[in-house]
Formats: structure tokens, C-alpha cells, sequence
């Protein structure tokens, strides 16, 4: 009876589980179509204050993707979420969630600004 109740349990751990066994996590679908057009409107008036409107560069480094190519894009991540001490780029991460940092990096990286 005992081995009855630990099938059982272990079969419930496994129904509660997200996914299956030996089934890659569903990817992240990141932030929400109303979130989205909030993190670009950061972008541009918040970001772009610094590294320009047209993130051509200002009192910032430009934004653009022939500048940010060569650059680790988790890398830039951290950039986003921790600032750079030392420089006026202040730290994110009380207004970003990781995955809003990583959506307005892939917007830049791959020259998608709305």
C-alpha cells in the first residue's frame, strides 16, 4: 500500500508540474502588447533623453544597431538593469523586469524601434 500512495503522489507531482518530462519550458512571451507600447515609449523619451531621439547618441553612446552588434546582447541586459557606475547611465531594475530589459535590447539590437 505504501508504494501505492508514493505512485500516486509522484504521479500528482507530475501532472502539477509545468510541461512534460524531457519537454523543454515553454519560452517566455515576454512583456504584453500594453506593456510593449509602454517599454517604447521609455525608450524613446527616457533612453532616447540621453542617447538622443533618434538614439544617434547624445550625452549617451548611440543605440543603434551597427553600434550595439558587436556587443554580448545578455551584456547589455545587465547595462540596462544595473546602469554603469561612474557614468550618468543609472540602474533599471527598479522600473524592468529582466525580460522588459531583454525586449527593449532585441528592439535596439536588431534596429526594430517603432
Amino acid at each position: 500500500m505504501p508504494e501505492r500512495a508514493a505512485a500516486a503522489t509522484l504521479l500528482l507531482l507530475l501532472l502539477a508540474a509545468p510541461g512534460r518530462p524531457g519537454e523543454a519550458p515553454a519560452a517566455d512571451p515576454g512583456p504584453s502588447a500594453a506593456r510593449r507600447a509602454e517599454l517604447v515609449h521609455l525608450l524613446r523619451h527616457d533612453c532616447g533623453s540621453c542617447h538622443g531621439l533618434t538614439m544617434n547618441g547624445g550625452l549617451g553612446p548611440p543605440l543603434l544597431p551597427a553600434t550595439l552588434a558587436p556587443k554580448d546582447r545578455e551584456a547589455l541586459v545587465v547595462t540596462v538593469l544595473e546602469g554603469r557606475p561612474g557614468t550618468p547611465m543609472p540602474p533599471w531594475k527598479h522600473e524592468l523586469a529582466e525580460a522588459e530589459a531583454r525586449y527593449l535590447v532585441d528592439l535596439l539590437v536588431e534596429g526594430r524601434v517603432p
